[in-house]
């Protein structure tokens, strides 16, 4: 795991908190060398995935820090499931801002540490720096799945119903609730939400219902409009969603009971980003298989479908909606 060689209590950091997490795995090198090997599987797909957080672009600086590395490896983890992939482990890069002292990078590990247990990863290596500027963390995620099984988002056919997981605006509403814009909400309903940006859950008991049932995959990270956007695209297909059917939770129907205009709140939900669910499309007899499976995971809901042509249609009760902002855009 490289470091910069005049960085302050650097080897400190990764002997003390990092090494712990490689859990002793032959893969990791013992966090003494400046690479990880990863062995080959007979019949499987490496799958990777990396994404990269920033204060005050993907968390505010007042997020706990055992959250943020848990959203961290939770987002990547997401991206896996989507594709129908194992969790299998990661790599870790750090540059630590001014403010993470030595507390500061104990929560951090202790919430990897935390999630490594619950999901079944830990780390190979990685690279720990400092920054003048505000933190940033970047985290790349191996998993395995079947040779040639991977869910692409381009294989979807015209006539695939669309599904998503879970439910979908939580995210937007708690970016919203952590810096305080959702006082008229109950705080229970607050509290919900706020959790929800914070910490994610990616469906990753999907990942094999995914797998043998889906044609085409993608997490929603960007926005659901955006996201079935993008599948659309790949696939060559124009999708049809059905605002009314966008599933919401608890806090979200809470909120949305107090818009004035239910069609744009609903659109504002559905193009905000950061669910970290699954949308998907099948045929309409997997589309069953799957709804009936996932019951134990976590919901799909039907949300529309896929026909010939391009783009992406979105209706309120029959009626066709206009939007300019399809979900985040990255610059």
């Amino acid at each position: 795991m490289a470091v910069e060689p005049d960085s302050p209590d650097e080897f400190e950091t990764i002997d003390r908190l990092f090494k712990p997490l490689s859990e002793g795995a032959p893969e990791a090198q013992g966090l003494m060398d400046d690479v990880a090997v990863l062995p080959a599987r007979m019949g499987q797909d490496l799958v990777v995935t990396k994404d990269a957080i920033v204060e005050g672009v993907h968390f505010l600086e007042t997020d706990p820090l055992d959250l943020v590395a848990r959203k961290l490896l939770r987002v990547n983890l997401s991206d896996l499931a989507a594709k129908g992939a194992e969790p299998y482990g990661y790599l870790l890069s750090v540059s630590w801002s001014k403010r993470c002292g030595w507390p500061e990078r104990e929560a951090f590990a202790a919430g990897l540490a935390l999630d490594q247990k619950q999901y079944g990863v830990f780390l190979f290596g990685g690279d720990t720096t400092s920054t003048p500027g505000p933190l940033t963390c970047s985290l790349t995620a191996f998993g395995w799945i079947p040779h040639g099984r991977v869910v692409s988002r381009g294989g979807a056919r015209s006539g695939d119903l669309i599904l998503v997981s879970g439910s979908i605006g939580d995210g937007v509403l708690g970016l919203a609730a952590s810096r305080g814009e959702l006082s008229a909400l109950e705080p229970a309903r607050v509290e919900a939400l706020v959790k929800r940006y914070r910490l994610p859950e990616p469906r990753v008991t999907m990942a094999k219902l995914v797998r043998e049932n889906a044609s085409a995959s993608a997490d929603v990270s960007d926005g659901l409009i955006a996201d079935v956007g993008h599948i659309a695209e790949a696939s060559g297909l124009r999708a049809m969603i059905n605002l009314e059917a966008v599933p919401l939770s608890r806090a979200a129907r809470a909120w949305l009971a107090k818009r004035v205009d239910p069609a744009e709140a609903l659109l504002d939900l559905a193009s905000g980003g950061d669910d970290y669910e699954i949308v998907c499309c099948a045929r309409a007899d997997r589309a069953e298989t799957m709804i009936r499976v996932a019951q134990d995971h976590g919901d799909l809901t039907v949300i529309g479908h896929l026909v010939e042509g391009e783009g992406v249609a979105v209706s309120y009760m029959g009626d066709p909606m206009r939007f300019q902002r399809a979900g985040w855009r990255h610059r």
